[in-house]
């Protein structure tokens, strides 16, 4: 059994929506944030997924979750940086963070995003396939946050404001520090150690000399931390699928251990011709979701884990999940639960707008 120091936890959402009516769904997942937040959970993070009933615009989504939540950190897990303008994407979540008063964590990825065939001629307008989808792309957009002044020193730009220096805006101070890489091999680990990015780690690896995830997955992050070039800063993140029952009646029960059973097969081998590797989802009581964690070695190597919620829950089940989660496991790895204090004078807040 390894020893476990979490001081920070939060959670992944999907954003579920029905095809023929968005609003709801979308609308739920803006008040599981909040929920989320009086929980006092320390993140909340949504992917940016195209072309499924999920968020497609991760800076969008989060610039209204900005106005809903106070002190909660929100980010994207993961952006595919192959589908963005580098500059473009920098000022939207430039506004977003200062919209969120400093409170944006960006996770990016390199690589052929998903659906290229597809998508590819849409979003480049025409021949995409020459167009650079590596890791040089991700440094590109790194570099733009950066705030650094465009031009020689004598460049200035006419605004209705006066002659000013050009750079990005508005210019989000701080944010370059909370930029992450997700990274699923050796290489990109070692690339986001070296490179000064975060590194968000999740239930989905590249099998790379071994058949095991979890001691692919500790490689990548010890890589990672060799490599790191500002080791006393560079955070890490992990994401598991976690679904405790201790609070659920006897269906949900039975729907979420038949969720895990549909899983199950492809922990048993690696997938594709990647050798992606999955672990196994922790559904069941708090101790035995403990007792997996506890013996997981890439846990007791992280600060920060990242609660990775199923697909298609209904939102009362997914605010179960949270709950059990905050009150039965988080505490047992070392969390401590900051916000209490804070959570009386957010509800007065609302009371009186």
């Amino acid at each position: 059994m390894s020893k476990t120091a979490i001081n920070h936890i939060g959670f992944l959402t999907p954003g579920n929506y029905d095809d023929n009516n968005p609003y709801p769904g979308l609308e739920a997942t803006l008040k599981l944030l909040v929920f989320g937040e009086e929980l006092g959970f320390d993140s909340t993070w949504v992917r940016q997924r195209h072309l499924e009933h999920g968020i497609s615009s991760a800076g969008i989504f989060l610039a209204a979750a900005s106005q809903r939540t106070h002190r909660i950190q929100i980010g994207t897990a993961v952006i595919q940086i192959g589908y963005e303008s580098p500059y473009r994407l920098a000022e939207d979540l430039s506004t977003v963070d200062v919209l969120s008063q400093g409170r944006l964590n960006v996770g990016v990825s390199a690589g052929a995003p998903a659906h290229a065939d597809l998508l590819g001629p849409l979003v480049f307008d025409g021949d995409w396939k020459d167009y650079d989808l590596s890791h040089e792309r991700v440094r590109r957009f790194a570099n733009h946050l950066r705030g650094d002044f465009l031009g020689p020193e004598d460049t200035f730009i006419a605004t209705p404001f006066g002659r000013q220096r050009p750079r990005l805006q508005p210019y989000a101070k701080g944010l370059i520090d909370r930029l992450w890489y997700g990274g699923g091999s050796l290489r990109s680990s070692k690339w986001a150690g070296q490179n000064g990015f975060n590194l968000m780690l999740s239930n989905v690896v590249v099998g790379e000399g071994t058949d095991n995830f979890f001691e692919a997955q500790f490689r990548q992050l010890d890589s990672f931390k060799t490599n790191a070039a500002h080791p006393h800063k560079q955070r890490v993140s992990l994401g598991r699928v976690i679904v405790p029952t201790d609070s659920a009646d006897a269906k949900t029960k039975e729907k979420y251990l038949n969720y895990a059973s549909s899983r199950h097969e492809r922990t048993l081998k690696p997938q594709g011709d990647r050798r992606t590797l999955f672990p196994q989802d922790l559904v069941g009581t708090s101790e035995q979701i403990l007792e997996h964690l506890f013996n997981d070695p890439v846990v007791a190597g992280v600060g920060e884990l990242r609660l990775e919620l199923p697909y298609e829950f209904k939102p009362h089940e997914y605010e179960q999940i949270l709950s059990d989660f905050v009150a039965h496991i988080a505490p047992e790895l070392g969390w401590k639960n900051t916000s209490k204090s804070n959570q009386h004078s957010t509800h007065l807040q609302r009371g009186q707008a």
